[in-house]
């Protein structure tokens, strides 16, 4: 975390960013952030999209399923941001000194053993677990099992995402984001022609349905961090010593593992919120549990945009502590929330006017598209109103405060759980109404955070 008063006599007022953290700066490091985000979000959507027109069941197993796979990813996922706060505040002390860069590819490697051993505990806990969980948690028989098909085709998929995390880590770390774009080009084009031909049976292949989406998602990952092995071992600077393996050392990994485990634990709960979501949906029927998949595929567009931005704003606060100024976190802070704002709000503008379009995208089906108008429409507004809180909850953990995050994410769970009690199990709203617990819990998150940098900023400049 940082710490009060390094320069004394310097204030936030007083202190002017560097050129390295203007506008443009900010912009070039999140834009392709943002389009690697937004293809791989894509991944999901294509899948939606494709199985929307297959039928009500898989377009909903998938919801579940594919939530139920990101909470086991966001382990692998939640390490890797760890990390990228660690390199962050690494590379901020190498740029300041001229030297020490080649610690980053110390922390790198290890991240790859303790990644790699994760996803294997993970997938073989998860072939014995998941079964007897999932069959506990859904109260239909047709959804549990191709719930269960997806999910046996689909965990294996873990050590390829864990290990393309770790690097996106690195690249965002060291502010070298340009390759970002291209193998997320490579990952969602693959899984599109795969989905097409084994979703579908084309080309000689049987068509697989869901189990096929699953399959091609699962080898799309594969692909994706062949790209990044191959670009990293010709395009890597040498100064990080990639190139160099080195042996596990515990020491490091202890170190590691006090600052990311929160990190994991966070973004755990984050995704259990969908999962708490749409089990509440589940006993509303099928058909409601198809809509609010369909619309929390669109909703995970302005998400990436939030967490495209967050990421960057996470890895400039670590830069800029490590760099020895911490009274300039806010005004990055302020700079990337400024950035996010002007990008998004167009975005929720075209939801917002066209969505019979938008959700057609989606589905063929004339029901789930009325059906699904109201809820979208719900989400554009919860997300005008809740816009900034991935940004503010990011800088805190770029602070190397993550003890602190995942308090504040205990509490919006809590009030989550509650509120969904109420307007869901007991009140039986519409599908609609219930998306607005996604505002209340991002306003919970919000508020705790903004309060906290408000203190945390005091306390700076009053030590």
């Amino acid at each position: 975390m940082f710490k009060p008063k390094t320069n004394p006599g310097m204030t936030e007022l007083s202190y002017k960013l560097p050129k390295r953290y203007s506008f443009k700066s900010i912009w070039k490091i999140t834009f392709p952030i943002l389009v690697a985000l937004v293809m791989e979000e894509l991944l999901g959507m294509t899948d939606t999209a494709f199985l929307g027109r297959v039928g009500e069941i898989e377009l909903g197993a998938s919801a579940i399923a594919g939530v139920y796979f990101t909470i086991l990813y966001m382990l692998g996922f939640g390490f890797s941001i760890g990390v990228q706060i660690i390199i962050g505040r690494r590379n901020g002390e190498a740029f300041k000194t001229g030297k020490g860069f080649e610690s980053i590819g110390c922390i790198f490697w290890q991240g790859v053993w303790f990644l790699v051993a994760l996803a294997l505990v993970t997938i073989g806990l998860s072939f014995f677990l998941s079964p007897p969980l999932l069959r506990s948690i859904l109260s239909s028989e047709n959804i549990y099992n191709a719930s269960i098909i997806y999910v046996n085709w689909r965990i294996p998929g873990l050590l390829f995402a864990f290990m393309t995390a770790l690097f996106r880590a690195f690249y965002v770390g060291t502010w070298e984001t340009s390759c970002l774009t291209w193998n997320s080009i490579v990952l969602v084009s693959s899984n599109i022609l795969l989905d097409w031909v084994l979703i579908f049976g084309h080309w000689g292949a049987p068509a697989m349905g869901i189990q096929g989406a699953a399959l091609a998602s699962t080898i799309s990952e594969g692909i994706s961090l062949v790209f990044f092995v191959i670009w990293a071992a010709f395009t890597a600077d040498k100064k990080f010593a990639l190139h160099k393996p080195v042996k596990p050392m515990w020491g490091e990994l202890k170190q590691m593992f006090s600052t990311a485990s929160w990190v994991m634990v966070e973004y755990v709960l984050n995704v259990s919120v969908w999962l708490l979501f749409f089990l509440f949906i589940e006993h509303l029927g099928e058909e409601q549990l198809a809509i609010a998949n369909i619309v929390r595929s669109i909703s995970e567009v302005p998400f990436v945009f939030s967490a495209a931005f967050a990421s960057t704003a996470a890895s400039l606060v670590s830069n800029i502590i490590g760099e020895g100024h911490p009274e300039g976190v806010v005004s990055v802070i302020r700079r990337v929330l400024l950035l996010c704002t002007v990008t998004m709000l167009p975005l929720l503008a075209i939801f917002a006017l066209f969505p019979h379009w938008i959700i057609g995208l989606f589905t063929d089906i004339p029901s789930l598209i009325q059906g699904s108008v109201p809820t979208l429409l719900v989400m554009c507004a919860c997300t005008l109103v809740t816009l900034p809180w991935n940004v503010y909850l990011q800088s805190v953990a770029g602070t190397g405060d993550t003890r602190v995050c995942l308090r504040f994410d205990v509490v919006a769970l809590c009030v989550y759980a509650v509120y969904c009690t109420i307007i869901i199990g007991i009140l039986k709203s519409s599908i609609a109404v219930c998306w607005t617990a996604d505002g209340v819990y991002s306003l919970c998150i919000w508020i705790q955070c903004v309060i906290y940098i408000h203190w945390k900023n005091k306390r700076l400049y009053n030590a």
